[in-house]
């Protein structure tokens, strides 16, 4: 069987086409998923440029927090010490003396008890009846009052720590 040298040359210049047209396309796809790849690179790196921003700016937010929340704590701790150097010196005048505590009486309910005015230039109450209260009684009040002034600084603290944290928090949608 003979085949004419137009049919091979046919058939050789069509499959040369369909190989050229193959390569092109390759050429084409090629270039499309180059540039898909390189906007993907770039959509990642900003992604990732923004993600690193929300987190720095995150961090600051903590920072200043943690930094306020010290200062916080300095001023409390400096209240309490204050607050018991106070107490610790009443307590060191009314063991020695130095101080009394006193109490105001009512006149029409004293019941006829004789107690004496307390006499002294630098008294703010003019000729009311007062009582000297037994030196351990005032030192139970004095304890009594140290309690109650460390649980209001204590308190005090409380609160401005969940003000300073609610002020961080986000707001609810």
């Amino acid at each position: 069987m003979f085949v004419p040298w137009k049919v091979i040359g046919a058939v050789v210049l069509a499959l040369a086409g369909a190989a050229l047209a193959w390569q092109v396309q390759d050429w084409r796809y090629g270039e499309q998923l180059a540039q898909q790849s390189r906007l993907h690179t770039e959509t990642l790196n900003q992604l990732t440029k923004a993600a690193a921003t929300a987190q720095q700016a995150e961090q600051d937010k903590r920072l200043a927090l943690e930094q306020r929340l010290a200062a916080s704590e300095k001023t409390h701790f400096e209240k309490m010490t204050d607050a018991q150097r106070d107490q610790d010196r009443l307590r060191d005048r009314l063991a020695t003396s130095d101080l009394r505590l006193s109490v105001l009486i009512d006149a029409g309910s004293a019941g006829g008890c004789s107690v004496p005015a307390a006499a002294g230039p630098g008294g703010v109450d003019h000729a009311t009846v007062r009582a000297q209260l037994d030196p351990a009684h005032a030192q139970r009040i004095v304890a009594i009052t140290d309690e109650g002034d460390r649980g209001l600084i204590a308190l005090q603290a409380c609160q401005d720590y969940v003000k300073a944290i609610g002020s961080r928090a986000p707001a609810p949608p």
